[in-house]
C-alpha cells in the first residue's frame, strides 16, 4: 500500500503488475495520477489517522510517495503493528532538514556548516548574524520541514536580505541557515535497501536545476572519477544501514570545486532523479522499491547502455493548442527511440507532468543524448522543435 497518489504511486503501480502484486494508493481524489490507473484506491488524506487505518487494512507493508505523512500517525499504525517501511524512525531525518543535517554531522558525513534558527525572534536573529558574519553573508536559509522543488529554500547575499526573510517569514516550521557552498555541479546516489539488510546502488548521477526543480538527469555522471562515485555509493549505503531505511533513498549531493562531496537532501521514496532507470537500468527504481518493501532479493542496478538521459516534461507558460496526444504522436514519429511517460496530471506553468528517456546509442557521447532528450521534453511542453523541424515538413 502506498500512501499518496501522484506520479511517484502511478509508476510503481506499473511496476508492482509485473510482481504479480496489486498497489493500494491512498489518494486525495480519483484524478490523482495513481487513482487514474490503480483498481485498488482509497479516497482520504494523508494527515487523517482515520484514513490511514483504513487504507493499511489487509496490507502486507506501508510505503510513501511523499514525505509528508505526520510522524506520529505513523507511529500509531506501527504500535498497531503495521510493517511501515521506511519506518517512522527513518522517514524522521527525511521530513526535518535540521535533524537531517544534525545526525549526517554525527556519522561523520560532509554536510554544510548550519544553524538552528528557531526559538524566539531576538535569539534567531542573533544565530543568523552571527552565522551570516563568519560566512560572509554566503548563505542559504531553508524551512526545516516541507519545502521541495525550490520551495521553502532563500539565496540571500546580505545581511538585509536573510535578516528579511527571518523577519517576514511566517510557515509553521522553523528556519535553519546552512553555508553556500562552492560547488561544481549537483549529484544524486540512488540505493535500495530491504529489511533482510541486503543493499545495492546504481550509478551515481548528474542532476541539472532549473529554477529550483529538478530538469534534466544524466546517468551515469559525466566525468565522475570512479572513486568518487563509489565514495557518494557507500555513503549513502552505510546511511540507510545506520538509520534503518527499507525501500529506495536519493542521497542529493554536491560536488565541490576542489572535488570533494557534501551531502544536500535525502529523499526515501522513489525519486525524480532515479526516472532514468525506468530505461536505462537492468532493475528500475520502482521494481527495486517493491522488491524493499516486500523483503524480496533486490535486483541488479547495471546500466543498459553507456548514457541514458531523463528530461522532464514540464508545463509550459501557456499549454499549448495541439494536444498532448498529437504531441506524443509526432515525438514518436521523429524519435522512435524516445521513451515517454506521462503523468496524467493537467499543464500548468512548470509543472512536472511527465518525462523522456533517451537511452544512447553505442556510438553516442552524452552531449548527443542530452540535446536530443531535451528537444524531445521541450516538443512535448510547448509543442515546438528547439532546431526548427517542421512537423508537416
Amino acid at each position: 500500500m502506498m500512501i499518496g497518489g501522484g506520479q511517484l504511486a502511478r509508476m510503481t503501480h506499473q511496476a508492482s503488475i509485473a510482481l504479480g502484486q496489486c498497489l493500494r494508493v491512498l489518494a486525495a481524489g480519483s484524478a490523482d495520477p495513481a487513482a487514474q490507473v490503480s483498481a485498488d484506491v482509497v479516497i482520504g488524506s494523508h494527515d487523517e489517522i482515520d484514513d490511514l487505518r483504513r487504507a493499511a487494512v489487509g496490507t502486507t507493508a506501508l510505503t510513501f510517495d511523499h514525505e509528508g505523512v505526520p510522524l506520529h500517525h505513523l507511529q500509531t499504525l506501527e504500535a498497531e503493528g503495521v510493517a511501515v517501511r521506511p519506518p517512522s524512525a527513518a522517514l524522521h531525518f527525511a521530513q526535518d532538514k535540521l535533524a537531517m543535517r544534525v545526525r549526517l554531522a554525527e556519522l561523520g558525513l560532509p554536510v554544510p556548516d548550519f544553524v538552528d534558527l528557531s526559538g524566539d525572534r531576538t535569539a534567531a536573529r542573533a544565530a543568523l548574524t552571527e552565522f551570516g558574519e563568519r560566512h560572509h553573508w554566503a548563505i542559504v536559509l531553508k524551512a526545516v520541514r516541507g519545502g521541495y522543488d525550490g520551495r521553502g529554500v532563500w539565496l540571500t547575499d546580505s545581511a538585509d536580505e536573510a535578516l528579511a526573510v527571518l523577519d517576514e517569514y511566517d510557515g509553521a516550521a522553523e528556519l535553519m541557515a546552512e553555508q553556500k557552498v562552492d560547488m561544481r555541479r549537483e549529484l544524486s546516489a540512488m540505493i535500495a535497501r530491504s529489511p533482510f539488510g541486503q543493499g545495492s546502488a546504481w550509478p551515481v548521477v548528474e542532476t541539472v536545476q532549473r529554477r529550483g526543480q529538478c530538469a534534466v538527469v544524466l546517468a551515469p555522471a559525466p566525468g565522475l572519477d570512479d572513486a568518487t562515485a563509489e565514495t557518494a555509493q557507500q555513503m549513502a549505503l552505510r546511511l540507510a544501514d545506520e538509520l534503518g531505511v527499507v525501500g529506495v533513498m536519493a542521497m542529493e549531493l554536491f560536488e565541490t570545486v576542489d572535488g570533494g562531496l557534501v551531502v544536500n537532501e535525502l529523499a526515501m521514496r522513489p525519486h525524480n532523479s532515479g526516472h532514468w532507470t525506468m530505461d536505462g537500468a537492468v532493475t528500475s527504481q520502482f521494481e527495486q522499491h517493491l522488491r524493499a518493501v516486500l523483503d524480496y532479493p533486490l535486483g541488479a542496478t547495471a546500466p543498459r547502455a553507456a548514457v541514458t538521459v531523463m528530461a522532464n516534461i514540464l508545463g509550459a507558460v501557456e499549454a499549448p493548442a495541439m494536444s498532448m496526444d498529437e504531441r506524443a504522436h509526432h515525438l514518436m514519429a521523429r524519435m522512435p527511440d524516445a521513451k515517454i511517460h506521462l503523468y496524467g496530471k493537467g499543464e500548468r506553468p512548470d509543472r512536472k507532468i511527465g518525462h523522456v528517456n533517451i537511452v544512447g546509442a553505442a556510438d553516442e557521447s552524452v552531449e548527443v543524448v542530452r540535446e536530443r532528450a531535451e528537444r524531445a521534453a521541450q516538443w512535448m511542453s510547448h509543442a515546438e522543435w528547439t532546431d526548427g523541424w517542421d512537423v508537416h515538413g
